[in-house]
């Protein structure tokens, strides 16, 4: 029993000793983590199930894949500036294969024709670059991140086609936006459910989760082993 006792509290040490490293701000974090839920329980999430019921899946899928396939540019040119020229014709030739037979991406024809979704994004891209996460944050109504994923994030923004667009006045940049958030809430649903349902402390869960996530997501599903 003492031995156990000892090797429990020599692990909660290196614990502690962890998430002081990793998460600095926890504290400030939690804060606006609870600004988050409470705006995704009484705001995101009553207008992603009235969206959900009146809209039919067919007409989500094609919401969804509407944005996923504006989405593939932008992923190719982060697998350009990752040094990933096959991935990223991968990616040119899924938009030109959406855009025209998918009409306007509404339709994905080319997982189909086996040209595979990637997912990248600047963040990422930074990663790759040797930049290492930093200390995680949590930013109000985006969620989980790191310093490095913000910059990314950042940049992410500036590039918005949409939001960017000269061909959109600022009301249906709004209107789209809303859009693209409200449906990407709906297809989250059951996962957050089950994550009510089985994380004891959500906020640790959620951070722990994205930051091995993202850690996989920048070495491209073989992250190399952490040394002590």
């Amino acid at each position: 029993l003492m031995s156990i006792a000892l090797v429990a509290g020599c692990a909660t040490t290196q614990q502690s000793e962890r998430v002081a490293k990793v998460d600095p701000f926890e504290s400030i974090n939690r804060a606006i983590f609870t600004f988050n839920e409470n705006a995704d329980e009484y705001v995101v999430k009553p207008a992603a199930e009235a969206y959900k019921f009146v809209l039919p899946e067919f007409v989500r899928t094609g919401v969804t894949n509407f944005f996923s396939n504006i989405g593939d540019v932008f992923v190719a040119a982060n697998n350009l500036l990752q040094g990933k020229p096959e991935n990223a014709a991968n990616d040119i030739g899924r938009f030109l294969v959406n855009s025209t037979i998918g009409i306007l991406g509404f339709f994905d024809v080319a997982t189909d024709a086996g040209l595979e979704k990637n997912q990248e994004d600047f963040g990422q891209t930074l990663g790759v670059w040797g930049l290492s996460d930093g200390p995680y944050v949590v930013l109000p109504f985006f969620g989980p991140s790191s310093v490095r994923d913000t910059a990314g994030f950042v940049v992410d923004v500036k590039t918005n086609f949409i939001l960017n667009s000269n061909h959109l006045n600022d009301d249906q940049k709004i209107g789209t936006t809303v859009l693209r958030v409200v449906n990407y809430r709906a297809n989250l649903l059951e996962a957050s459910q089950l994550l009510e349902d089985a994380a004891f402390d959500k906020y640790s869960f959620l951070r722990d989760s994205y930051l091995q996530r993202r850690r996989n997501q920048v070495y491209d599903g073989n992250p190399p082993l952490i040394s002590d």
